[in-house]
């Protein structure tokens, strides 16, 4: 990557935002947020190569990223916190690396499923127990750009005349997507989560999901290459115990997945 060049604070962008003195107060209203963040994330395509820098996964890159978006924040003469422009910078900067406002979301680990309903509504299951989350989208073209990212980076697309779409993320979380003219009131995007550290048939024992006779009888079901169906809802955990079933197979087997 070239090495980015120094900020030039334009005189048409980031300024052109400045809320005036009525309303120089502690705390910024959602669009106006939303706004500046957009301003910042348009002078930073005057300063680096986006689509380019994007696509590097090093630390040294992130950090050239955030030194620019910061030194552009900076330059902002909206009335802010040290904070609110520490968070604003962290937000441009998982727009270009990551899923925007989804990202914190994503790194949370209590988090199972992340369900997003439209532009202005997004839900989060941690242990069972569904949320809403204060996390918003600008708008549904804000929406679109993010979704248009997930899919993208496995070669899909998706659009009027293919409205749905299932996915994969980099971590192997599930990605559904359905958008107008199948959905009718906006896009709509479900993140279905996997834990990273992998259960065992000791942890299935030890959280009564089976009994020891009840593993025994499926192991030998297994070994034996009898039919196994595995059924249930949403969070049952059919994959977790697939994983298990899966692991009795022996190593001079062929498995198919489909």
């Amino acid at each position: 990557m070239a090495d980015i060049n120094p900020i030039t604070p334009s005189s048409n962008g980031l300024k052109a935002f400045s809320m005036g003195d009525e309303k120089k107060q502690s705390g910024l209203n959602f669009k106006v947020y939303q706004e500046l963040k957009s301003a910042v994330h348009r002078d930073l395509l005057n300063k680096v190569d986006l689509e380019k820098i994007a696509t590097v996964r090093d630390e040294r890159t992130r950090a050239q990223a955030l030194a620019v978006i910061q030194d552009l924040v900076a330059n902002l003469q909206t009335p802010m916190s040290g904070r609110e422009r520490e968070r604003l910078s962290l937000e441009v900067l998982d727009e270009v690396f990551g899923l925007g406002p989804l990202e914190p979301l994503l790194q949370d680990p209590t988090i199972n499923d992340i369900l997003v309903n439209g532009h202005k509504q997004v839900y989060v299951e941690r242990a069972g127990m569904l949320e809403e989350t204060n996390i918003r989208f600008k708008d549904n073209a804000h929406l679109m750009h993010i979704i248009d990212k997930i899919v993208s980076d496995i070669g899909r697309h998706v659009d009027e005349s293919s409205p749905m779409v299932d996915a994969r993320l980099a971590d192997g979380s599930r990605v559904n997507v359905i958008i107008p003219p199948l959905a009718v009131d906006g896009p709509h995007l479900s993140i279905r989560r996997f834990g990273h550290i992998p259960l065992t048939d000791a942890d299935l024992l030890a959280n009564q999901t089976l009994t020891p006779q009840m593993l025994d009888l499926i192991k030998g079901a297994v070994r034996a290459r009898l039919n196994i169906v595995v059924s249930g809802g949403t969070g049952a955990g059919k994959t977790t115990f697939l994983n298990v079933l899966s692991g009795y197979i022996s190593d001079k087997e062929r498995i198919v997945t489909v």
